[in-house]
């Protein structure tokens, strides 16, 4: 028998538990929710506008100041082949541009014969020349960093960058030769499902308290 302390029943208990648990659920579901769709809607990999990573390549490049020159809106960018104090150098040596637009290399004839070829086989102006005035130009159409060079001179720091778009490896940002990521972490939804699961047990635990301390409306056997 109930000491009328408390009305708490078996099945008061239960349902109490179970409607605890439901609203904890729903609250870390939704939370996951709310997560996935803010990534969805963020984008993909890339830097979105942060420093370009050129993964050290320039680091040794003529003329190369440690960052890139803003050349965005603009639907042409002129690239000088042959500047510096002896004609070994890209001016500018890095630059970004917006995702399709033209860069135009033109040929200062200091510095002996140049080319300009991509690291990876995008664009290449062909055989080194020397006679100034001479042009070469590229559409970049994909985002992206694209390494280049002069190849009779790539080892004396004769190297280039261009940098497209927004969707692009940035420092300590990922992509390649992006900085270092230090440890793992848990994604919003994991802890938001652990915050509930602890607020479920805890409900558990107080109720069973309760419910243990001051019983329950049990029926009685007829004597």
């Amino acid at each position: 028998m109930s000491d009328g302390t408390a009305d708490v029943s078996r099945r008061t208990f239960l349902r109490t538990a179970t409607g605890t648990a439901a609203i904890a659920g729903a609250g870390a579901a939704s939370a996951q929710e709310n997560e996935s769709g803010g990534n969805e809607s963020s984008g993909g990999g890339g830097g979105g506008g942060g420093p370009p990573d050129f993964g050290g390549y320039l680091d040794d490049a003529n003329e190369f100041g440690g960052s890139a020159e803003d050349a965005t809106g603009q639907g042409e960018v002129a690239v000088d082949v042959g500047g510096g104090s002896d004609g070994l150098a890209f001016t500018p040596a890095a630059v970004k541009v917006d995702n399709g637009a033209t860069v135009v290399w033109e040929w200062t004839g200091e510095g002996g014969a140049h080319n300009v070829v991509s690291n990876d086989g995008d664009f290449e102006s062909g055989d080194p020349v020397a006679e100034a005035g001479t042009t070469f130009e590229y559409t970049f159409e994909e985002d992206g960093v694209y390494n280049y060079h002069c190849v009779p001179h790539e080892a004396v720091g004769m190297k280039g960058a261009i940098v497209v778009g927004s969707d692009y490896p940035t420092i300590g940002g990922g992509g390649s030769g992006g900085g270092g990521g230090g440890g793992a972490t848990l994604p919003d939804s994991a802890k938001s499902l652990g915050v509930a699961a602890s607020f479920v047990m805890a409900a558990t635990l107080g109720l069973a308290y309760f419910f243990m301390k001051f019983g329950g409306d049990y029926e009685q056997p007829d004597a």
